[in-house]
């Protein structure tokens, strides 16, 4: 389970980075969709 989160999350931030400042706050969602997933 936690690989598919993973995967789902690298896919969502490759696929939405145009760029490099928007990658900055893709991966700044992610960690945070991570740590809701985690229950911090």
């Amino acid at each position: 389970m936690k690989k598919l989160i993973a995967l789902s999350i690298l896919a969502f931030v490759l696929t939405g980075c145009n760029t490099i400042a928007g990658m900055g706050k893709d991966v700044q969602k992610a960690g945070q969709a991570v740590q809701g997933a985690a229950g911090h």
